[in-house]
């Protein structure tokens, strides 16, 4: 990476903002300029890269000519007017929100799974990040897929509170105390208590009663791993963990696959840790193994007994890393090294 580029980061500091930036100095990424940009009630705060303050400007006011990449960690609705307005004044814009994610121009991209479809990104100049569940199983998948190929994928997701942002990692810490403290409860970000239970719905239910997370997981899914003739079927659940999604995975491939095999092709794949010994606890966690850390883990791997084409696995993944902000540096550097340079 001989370049260096003209760096703009939207939603600073918001959790998968801070972690982006925490990425981009870890792995050096080329920046000639950084820019930090968010709404109008956050101008003027302060955020540290590299030892250095930089002031957060208001993106109402803010020109996006001046930089050739935007990374933007920021909701749907702000996404939804401001990304268009970054990629016309000529940024190469990755999004981490859900607003781009469905567009067939718009390029979904987990760059060890399907980095080829990076060509496709001058079609609007943007680039969508999936959903942190779709990296996590397109990453634990592919492997098997690319030998026995994929005909059903049935997955149930425990998905770590930071996925709804700051105010749902504070209420998980507010509870917990609470419940030591014989204190009664007080729900605002999610519906019912989250501290030391499971909550089986995140987003509306459409008329089928399947949620709005689930639909993105399914349909994003058999988008990035390029198999559409693949059953997906997700129930996806919060669970009382401030980091690390985990997803308990139960699939039928189109090729008798053994468990030996199985592991060998997730042994060699990149981005992925076979997680696996025989002693108590020799498998994968989101809070030991995955949280902080940025390969995804897979353990449990194993016939399914019901099925003759069946695998049953288990993998975890930090949301806010591989599930999110290192996926957006993965994609900002292959393009760099194969498109921009």
């Amino acid at each position: 990476m001989a370049a260096a580029f003209s760096v703009c980061v939207v939603g600073p500091s918001s959790l998968v903002g801070e972690t982006l930036l925490e990425i981009l100095e870890a792995r050096a990424f080329p920046i000639s300029e950084l820019q930090v940009v968010d709404q109008t009630d956050k101008a003027g705060e302060n955020v540290v890269y590299r030892s250095e303050d930089y002031t957060v400007q208001d993106i109402t006011e803010f020109d996006f000519s001046a930089c050739q990449l935007a990374f933007f960690c920021v909701d749907r609705a702000l996404a939804e007017v401001y990304v268009p307005q970054a990629a016309e004044a000529g940024a190469v814009v990755i999004d981490d929100s859900d607003a781009f994610r469905a567009d067939p121009d718009v390029p979904l991209v987990v760059p060890e799974v399907n980095g080829m479809a990076l060509a496709d990104y001058e079609a609007r100049r943007i680039i969508a990040n999936p959903n942190s569940c779709a990296i996590i199983m397109a990453l634990a998948l592919k492997p098997i897929n690319d030998v026995a190929g994929l005909s059903r994928v049935n997955a149930v997701t425990i998905q770590a509170v930071s996925g709804a942002g700051r105010a749902a990692v504070q209420e998980l810490a507010q509870q917990s105390i609470g419940l030591f403290n014989h204190k009664p409860m007080e729900n605002e970000v999610f519906p019912k208590q989250i501290a030391f239970n499971l909550l089986p719905q995140i987003g509306g239910l459409d008329d089928a009663g399947v949620s709005g997370e689930e639909i993105k997981i399914m349909a994003e899914l058999q988008r990035v791993l390029q198999n559409h003739h693949m059953g997906v079927n997700v129930t996806a659940v919060r669970g009382p963990v401030f980091y690390g999604h985990s997803i308990a995975l139960h699939i039928e491939t189109e090729r008798k696959l053994s468990q030996d095999a199985a592991r060998q092709a997730l042994e060699v794949a990149p981005g992925i840790v076979l997680y696996e010994a025989d002693e108590a606890g020799g498998y994968p966690t989101p809070m030991v193994e995955a949280a902080a850390n940025d390969p995804i883990f897979v353990g449990r791997v194993r016939e399914d007994v019901s099925h003759p084409h069946g695998l049953d696995f288990w993998a975890v993944g930090d949301n806010m890393r591989k599930g999110g902000a290192l996926n957006m540096v993965q994609i900002a550097e292959m393009l760099v090294e194969k498109y921009l340079a």
